[in-house]
């Protein structure tokens, strides 16, 4: 192990002796750096990292609890040759992200550029090009051969196919499934968010609701969601059933009334 930041790894840590960690690198408790791992000055490794060889990391990155970096590549046709993984500088990935180094077909090595922020359980797939100074949010996954410009935001939940590429400031909204390329500049959404579909009936009466609590909250669904009424028409029907004796009605116009965001209708 090169460097001078021996001090610095927790004495329940693995490292490999091959390894080559850079100037105040800190590798938390748990973790386990393998063969052919290199780590530029100042990066931080948390609890329960795993760091696969051959990877290449820069300096100043900060790795959080859980990440499983420079794993093999999920792709059938991988047969053990040397593929790599390369992260640049000032990155935050987060606890649980997954990223694979490359596949021999496929250029042989996955790139992570510079000041990336990619947040818990994102995945990165071999092969991928990701620029700078990108936001992945949570659950993002790249598929294989995805390239990704620069100051690009992945929503949460974003799902990108194989071979797509995104190109520089564009924003994937949440839960967008892309299949195809995204010009640089553009935002792309799926075409309808989650809709509401009747009460939870089954589950209130696992929990004790009796027949006349279930009519009380059907009709207050009805009101809200089936017909054309407008939200102000709905509430106020809600508001007679509440008065009427209905407290869970109450309780739903009180949720209502309190929003700051507007209602998924």
């Amino acid at each position: 192990m090169a460097g001078d930041s021996a001090a610095l790894i927790h004495p329940t840590a693995v490292v490999d002796p091959s390894a080559k960690l850079g100037a105040h690198v800190r590798v938390g408790a748990y973790a386990v750096i393998g063969a052919e791992v290199e780590i530029g000055d100042d990066t931080r490794i948390g609890p329960h990292c795993v760091i696969e060889g051959p990877t290449r990391i820069g300096r100043d990155n900060v790795f959080h609890g859980q990440a499983a970096i420079g794993g093999a590549p999920q792709d059938k046709k991988y047969r053990g040759e040397r593929v790599e993984l390369v992260i640049g500088d000032g990155n935050s990935i987060r606890e649980f992200v997954t990223i694979n180094r490359g596949t021999g077909d496929g250029g042989g090595i996955t790139r992570i550029g510079h000041r990336n922020w990619i947040l818990a359980y994102c995945h990165v797939a071999h092969d991928c090009i990701v620029g700078n100074d990108c936001v992945f949010s949570n659950n993002s996954t790249l598929a294989g051969h995805v390239t990704v410009g620069d100051q690009v935001i992945l929503s949460g939940f974003t799902g990108v196919h194989q071979f797509c590429r995104i190109g520089d400031h564009a924003f994937i909204g949440m839960g967008a499934f892309v299949n195809g390329d995204v010009p640089p500049f553009v935002m792309v959404a799926q075409e309808k968010y989650a809709r509401a579909r009747g009460i939870n009936a089954e589950g209130l009466k696992r929990r004790g609701f009796d027949a006349g609590r279930i009519a009380s909250i059907k009709r207050a669904y009805r009101a809200l969601y089936m017909g054309d009424a407008r939200l102000d028409e709905a509430k106020a029907e809600l508001g007679e059933i509440a008065a009427a004796g209905s407290e869970d009605v109450r309780a739903m116009l009180d949720f209502i009334e309190s929003g700051e965001r507007p209602l998924l209708r």
